[in-house]
């Protein structure tokens, strides 16, 4: 079958500055770091948070998430670094490709926990306002992978097939000349699975950690399909590749904290109000919130998840107030 067409890798994915060499699949994690940490300070002021306390939370969540990250890809795939003719210090090399996002999560998810406890701010607030920024900071890194001529599907002749060159193919399909574009397949997945991310928790007013949940359920059920067109060397379990294995455990798993928590009210923040009635009762600058600053409002209706009732009760705890009927 003849190629109608096809899309190009680029011809280099390093360019030498002087001593130094700038490499795209680097520039692309920074890029879509970026791009993440202004969606989620975006969306932590509108819901009530102290503006530039987002991005405190990511200095502790992002390198965090990067060791994770390289930490999964080694554990889960080793032979480059510990197999026959392998060379354990490039274990070390980030700058060559290979960020798992499971472990990225996880230990992204210890540092934000880190950071929330030192502020007194509950984890799965932040991490509802952090869902849509994550997966568009995912779609922007798989254009590393791209640059890298890695982490691409079986052959194919289909209109969109990515070219790969020969020193960038996988043993067994040298003859091959074209590829599923697979790391195209999940950046289009992310960023329309953000998209609903933030129509679910405007249009119902999602808290308490399901609207994370339902950004680990979408990304779990696109790349369970994307990763099953992969070649590239990969872990085995129970007969599926361990990406695979992994999409579906933590996918139903985000399904079940999903119904478990259907119906709750969502949390509204009142740092920002607090830290603004501190200022005018003359208390010193710099003064910090307590703890004490979430409430919760009824959930449900077609309000923007956004933009919050204002003036919501606080607890005199300082922890959500009781839970609504489902």
């Amino acid at each position: 079958m003849t190629v109608l067409a096809s899309i190009p890798s680029p011809s280099q994915g390093v360019w030498e500055i002087g001593p130094f060499p700038l490499r795209a699949y680097a520039l692309c994690i920074i890029a879509g770091i970026v791009l993440a940490s202004v969606i989620v300070e975006k969306r932590w002021v509108a819901r009530g948070g102290i503006p530039g306390e987002a991005l405190d939370i990511a200095v502790w969540a992002v390198p965090f998430g990067i060791v994770g990250g390289r930490v999964y890809h080694v554990i889960t795939t080793p032979e480059p670094y510990f197999g026959e003719g392998g060379d354990p210090i490039r274990a070390f090399a980030i700058w060559e490709g290979g960020l798992g996002i499971w472990g990225a999560i996880a230990l992204g998810g210890v540092g934000a926990w880190i950071a929330c406890r030192r502020r007194g701010i509950p984890l799965p607030v932040y991490a509802d306002a952090l869902a849509p920024g994550l997966l568009v900071a995912q779609a922007v890194g798989r254009l590393g992978n791209w640059f890298n001529q890695e982490l691409y599907g079986r052959p194919t002749t289909l209109p969109w097939a990515l070219e790969i060159d020969q020193q960038h193919r996988v043993a067994g399909y040298l003859d091959a000349a074209t590829y599923h574009p697979t790391f195209l397949y999940e950046l289009l997945w992310n960023l329309a699975a953000a998209a609903v991310v933030v129509w679910a928790d405007r249009h119902f007013r999602l808290g308490h950690g399901r609207a994370f949940a339902l950004y680990v359920a979408l990304y779990c059920l696109g790349r369970g399909w994307i990763e099953m067109l992969r070649i590239d060397t990969a872990e085995y379990f129970f007969g599926l590749r361990l990406n695979v294995f992994t999409s579906v455990v933590v996918g139903l798993l985000a399904v079940a904290y999903l119904v478990a928590l259907r119906g709750r009210p969502r949390e509204v923040l009142t740092r920002a109000a607090d830290a603004a009635a501190a200022e005018a009762s003359a208390e010193p600058a710099g003064a910090v919130p307590s703890p004490g600053t979430v409430t919760t409002v009824a959930a449900g209706g077609d309000g923007d998840a956004d933009h919050p009732a204002a003036g919501a009760p606080d607890t005199p705890s300082g922890r959500p107030a009781d839970r609504a009927p489902d």
